[in-house]
């Protein structure tokens, strides 16, 4: 044994409970049957730091320093009258004020990243907190989200043309979990992939079985999946076992989205996940890094 781990063992058994105790956010638990030999238990431990706890830690830490990044860039940013205002007009299904109003927004000098960001993606969620709060309901609700879906398709070409793409020949399989109804964040998602010069592969999903024949039939590098409510749950854990265990690529990456991840982001390794991230943009440079560290353990 080295010095370095004579002096951890040295520790006690105390201390090490003690980290054991309170674990990382998204790392998955680690069994701590105390063995008879307190060598073999720290192997196992170093092993796990490893394998789980580091790569988890660079995964967060460059999204860290991303968002830190980004909040010193000077932004024209939407304000929450310009998220208000467009939500009520889509829901008025008001076609041509909602272009009109979009129009006016980049007019300002707004890049259609940052419209993407910070007025779209707001405005959904806030269609989703009206209807949570029986403010409107779930056909409203639906018809507003096909408007900001047109409104996407629309602006994507210039979305697109925003940056010089380079194609790598890395393929994503991003979709709801099987059953979600509302894909308008993933559409988003598979916005900045295509950008950034992935082959993507989106749509609704029938069945975990399906999702598995895909994923069995076609290679794909990272496979995301998104779910919106959390009665779908316990169906991405299963879903993500699923592409596991049937994936052409034997080493996918999994990435998961969606609010519950955003306020539970201990979650991402209770489901099976490898990471997760709260917007298209964050969502590029995890898969980016996913991929890396992948490439390492090799």
């Amino acid at each position: 044994m080295t010095d370095s781990r004579q002096r951890v063992v040295a520790r006690g058994w105390e201390q090490a409970e003690e980290v054991a105790a309170e674990p990382l956010r998204g790392v998955r638990p680690v069994a701590l049957a105390r063995p008879d030999d307190p060598g073999l238990w720290l192997g196992r431990l170093v092993r796990t730091i490893e394998a789980e706890v580091i790569p988890r830690l660079v995964l967060s830490g460059r999204a860290a320093a991303l968002a830190q990044a980004q909040a010193r860039a000077p932004l024209i940013e939407a304000s929450q009258a310009d998220i208000i205002r467009l939500a009520d007009l889509v829901l008025a299904r008001s076609d041509l004020e909602v272009d009109q109003f979009v129009d006016g927004v980049r007019q300002r000098g707004m890049a259609i990243e940052n419209l993407y960001l910070d007025l779209l993606t707001p405005v959904a969620r806030r269609l989703g907190d009206l209807w949570k709060e029986d403010l409107c309901d779930f056909a409203q609700v639906t018809l507003a989200l096909g408007r900001l879906h047109d409104l996407l398709r629309a602006l994507s070409p210039a979305f697109q043309d925003e940056v010089a793409r380079k194609t790598h020949g890395l393929r994503a399989l991003l979709v709801p979990v099987p059953g979600e109804q509302h894909s308008f964040g993933l559409v988003m998602v598979a916005e900045f992939f295509r950008r950034a010069g992935w082959d993507v592969w989106s749509g609704p999903i029938k069945s975990t079985a399906e999702l598995a024949g895909i994923a069995r039939t076609k290679w794909f590098s990272v496979i995301g999946l998104s779910v919106s409510c959390a009665p779908s749950f316990d169906h991405l854990a299963q879903s993500i076992r699923a592409v596991r265990r049937t994936s052409r690529n034997r080493g996918v990456g999994v990435l998961v989205g969606g609010p519950i991840f955003i306020d539970h982001p201990e979650l991402v390794a209770k489901v099976g996940a490898d990471a997760t991230a709260s917007d298209g943009r964050q969502a590029v440079i995890q898969a980016h890094n996913l991929l890396d560290l992948l490439a390492k353990h090799r």
